[in-house]
């Protein structure tokens, strides 16, 4: 018969199984990539506050992307890397800072597709309305747009983590290796039916409108590249969007197999093996994608490395 802990101000987190051999090189992956996701996403927020060539809406919406990345991951892997190094039965946390942990989550996956979602329009205006574009994409409009990307993911999932904090509990083992609404709401003896109503349509709502977003724009996109024989316009369409889309594409699909893998349950290590990399593989190609693609980043980059010529002294 199961033990039953009502209300428990302690979780305990399952974490990830490794084998004591397999210990040291898994920590040591997830820490050098949490460095290098701090490094360079830290890095392209700094360039781009820095240099003013790069005060274009392009780069000020990758901005928030790198901003989200920092957060996101800032907030789970420190913590799965301390849990890493305790036994088992040590892994606690208090639950308000299991519920924090789990909006940030939530945040993190949420603000991805908002923020691609208004990249894709900022590209779709520069492409498809060239002349207009500088009248469109004001600093106004960019500040409505990242408030509004920012506070539709606060509000979507301020619901759903409130629906979960009106339930009593009555277990204490989150089988995950970090927080999350999900888990969170089977610490419940209670009837979640709305908890899984909301959560499903949170769900479908945001990809339905991220998948059909970037649908509409990029088949827009496609059009006008086919009808125009201007070749400097494909090219450009070519380089920003392919990068714009490839990182979409990877954030996609990341977020897409941790949410498959959670209809089965046989397949738990996988799941969590799953949801360490759907933060660390988004923070630590992003930057990559669009530091390699940005001839401005390039350009800043090559001065700030460039050795400096010193002339002896007569």
């Amino acid at each position: 018969m199961e033990n039953y802990t009502y209300n428990s101000f302690t979780i305990q987190l399952e974490g990830l199984n490794v084998s004591k051999d397999s210990v040291r090189p898994v920590f040591l992956f997830i820490l050098f990539s949490y460095f290098f996701i701090i490094f360079a996403n830290v890095g392209i927020a700094v360039l781009v506050f820095m240099d003013k060539n790069l005060h274009q809406p392009m780069y000020l919406l990758f901005w928030n992307l790198s901003v989200n990345d920092v957060l996101g991951n800032s907030i789970i892997l420190p913590r799965l890397l301390i849990d890493m190094l305790r036994p088992p039965s040590e892994r606690l946390i208090s639950y308000y800072e299991c519920v924090v942990q789990a909006f940030t989550t939530h945040m993190f996956s949420t603000t991805a597709h908002t923020v691609l979602m208004i990249m894709a329009f900022d590209r779709y205006v520069a492409i498809c309305n060239p002349l207009r574009y500088a009248a469109i994409m004001t600093n106004k409009m960019l500040i409505k747009l990242t408030v509004s990307a920012w506070g539709v993911a606060f509000v979507l999932v301020g619901i759903l983590l409130g629906l979960t904090l009106r339930l009593n509990r009555c277990r204490t083992l989150i089988r995950s290796i970090y927080c999350n609404n999900a888990a969170l709401f089977k610490l419940s003896c209670e009837s979640v039916f709305i908890n899984n109503v909301y959560g499903l349509t949170f769900t479908v709502v945001l990809f339905t409108g991220s998948i059909g977003s970037m649908v509409l724009t990029y088949t827009k996109i496609t059009v006008i590249c086919l009808t125009s024989k201007n070749k400097s316009l494909n090219k450009k369409a070519l380089k920003t969007c392919s990068t714009h889309l490839i990182v979409y594409l990877i954030m996609l699909l990341s977020g897409m197999c941790v949410i498959i893998l959670h209809r089965f349950p046989e397949y738990a290590n996988y799941r969590k093996i799953t949801a360490v990399l759907f933060h660390i593989i988004p923070g630590s190609l992003n930057p990559i994608i669009y530091g390699v693609q940005s001839k401005e980043i390039r350009k800043f980059l090559s001065k700030l490395f460039e050795p400096k010529t010193v002339f002896p002294s007569l």
